[in-house]
């Protein structure tokens, strides 16, 4: 596609301003806008069923989202306070059409549209109209943006709202206004709010303005912004580091391939010529967004385990514009050669089998609707349930028809009731009383390891062990499912070593 971005013939005797300085016409910036977001459209709306899977985290906002508002804000005054906004908005889009599978993933897929055509625009402003829209359709490909966009969770609303704020701000440098710096302002606020992590796009604003040389009066202004930012944000971040328990699961060695193999690439992009049109070039906006959150999350994980890719998937921005900026800088001559299509269709085509991927149930790490369905179809009208750990009880009650003609064993208060996400738990000893009650027992028990030396855990498998016996497992998706019978026969001597099912 071929756009046209010359400007009028000057008249008399004043010379044609040169092409990078020119105002692109409106079309122009409709095209790098509409066509990234359209093919993030439907890009995100192929297989966004995912083969009718949902993963465990979406079933917390599946089932956190159907809660009345009041019941919401009580929850999170215990749990996922970072989410809370997110359930708030998805409760609002459920009660408009319904709680299901796409009325809860759509939601990230236009947010995704959304991010792609700030994508375009942002790159058509720092480096001219092919360069946007090569951009935006280079982010809206990137496998990353391509899960996320799939995903009923906050990640795809934060990239969007990072997107156009970097959008405002890159307009705020040449011509700076108090609307345009409120404008910022509360868009990185609502993108902190809705996950507290993107307050690192700001810190990666902040050297985009200093390394470009942004007159003093602009720095000033971007840091009162800053500052109103991280202080509407600051209640957030002194609550929810009460619930830091709910990210203990992060523990473990640290694997961010996918963003350092992004840093590699954009870092070789940045090395060539870009063009720029402005005072602030591509590499000085793209380079930050695309290493400084990241790092900074992954030297904070040397006290606390906290990086996980998607905490900082607006990160793909840079990504995007520094390979858009570079594909534009390669189709001119004399750089052009054939050989830059065959790159473009060899790249293509190595992303088809990694698309595909993603749009499978095992592209996540578990399945809360086959856990849901395995539990159904193993138990009997009557049997005994128990979750280990408890914890992982949301993941079966995405659909409460499931498990309805089982007990669960350990249950003191539903999670509803208790305004929690998998409800109270009994104590240790009422538990395997209960337990003794019971021929027959379904245990629900997720793939990943956990720490059983809680007493309620322990009271679980103790009983287990000591009076049943495994009769039939059935692995599904991240968990497996195991039906006990009671075993009438003397317990196991002490000191015997015992072959835990799991």
């Amino acid at each position: 596609m071929s756009i046209d971005v010359r400007a009028p013939a000057a008249t008399g005797s004043d010379p044609a301003p040169p092409p990078c300085a020119q105002r692109p016409s409106a079309r122009v910036k409709a095209l790098a806008a509409v066509l990234p977001a359209s093919l993030a459209l439907v890009v995100g709306l192929w297989g966004i069923r995912r083969q009718n899977t949902m993963w465990g985290d979406e079933a917390v906002t599946y089932q956190l989202a159907q809660r009345e508002p009041s019941q919401i804000w009580h929850t999170v005054q215990h749990v996922d306070l970072v989410h809370a906004l997110h359930y708030a908005v998805m409760h609002v889009v459920f009660d408009l059409f319904g709680a299901g599978l796409l009325s809860l993933r759509l939601p990230s897929v236009l947010a995704m549209a959304a991010a792609a055509s700030g994508v375009g625009l942002l790159g058509l402003r720092l480096a001219g109209p092919h360069a946007g829209f090569l951009a935006g359709l280079v982010f809206a490909l990137l496998p990353q943006v391509q899960k996320y966009a799939q995903e009923g969770r906050s990640y795809a609303m934060v990239c969007a709202l990072i997107a156009w704020a970097t959008c405002a701000l890159v307009a705020n440098v040449p011509r700076p206004g108090r609307w345009r710096w409120a404008a910022y302002g509360l868009t990185m606020l609502l993108a902190c709010l809705l996950h507290e992590f993107a307050v690192l796009a700001l810190a990666a604003h902040g050297v985009t303005l200093i390394v470009s040389h942004t007159p003093k009066r602009v720095l000033r202004a971007w840091g009162l912004t800053a500052v109103g930012v991280v202080i509407g944000l600051l209640p957030l971040v002194v609550v929810s580091a009460g619930q830091s328990e709910q990210v203990s699961w992060i523990g473990g060695p640290v694997r961010p391939y996918p963003l350092l193999v992004a840093v590699v690439a954009g870092m070789l992009c940045a090395r060539a010529p870009l063009r720029s049109r402005g005072p602030v070039s591509v590499a000085a906006l793209a380079v930050p967004i695309l290493v400084l959150p990241g790092a900074l999350l992954l030297t904070a994980s040397l006290i606390k385990p906290l990086f996980v890719d998607r905490y900082v998937l607006f990160s793909d921005m840079g990504i995007a514009l520094l390979l858009g900026a570079w594909l534009d800088h390669m189709r001119r001559p004399p750089r052009y050669t054939p050989a830059v299509y065959i790159a473009a269709i060899a790249a293509l085509a190595a992303l088809v089998p990694t698309s595909l991927s993603l749009r499978t149930p095992q592209s996540r790490s578990n399945d809360a609707i086959a856990i849901g369905a395995a539990v159904r179809d193993e138990g009997h009208p009557g049997d005994g349930l128990v979750y280990i750990a408890g914890r992982h009880r949301i993941l079966a009650a995405t659909y409460p028809g499931d498990t309805r003609h089982l007990t669960d064993l350990a249950l003191a208060q539903g999670p509803v009731e208790s305004n929690t996400l998998a409800g109270v738990e009994l104590p240790a000893r009422d538990i395997a009383a209960r337990m003794m009650q019971f021929h027959r027992i379904v245990t629900v028990r997720v793939a990943r390891a956990d720490s059983l030396s809680d007493p309620q855990e322990k009271a679980k498998t103790d009983t287990l062990r000591r009076h049943f016996r495994e009769h039939a497992t059935t692995r599904v998706n991240g968990a497996r499912i195991t039906v006990y019978v009671r075993d009438h026969g003397p317990p196991p001597k002490a000191g015997t070593p015992v072959q835990h099912p799991w």
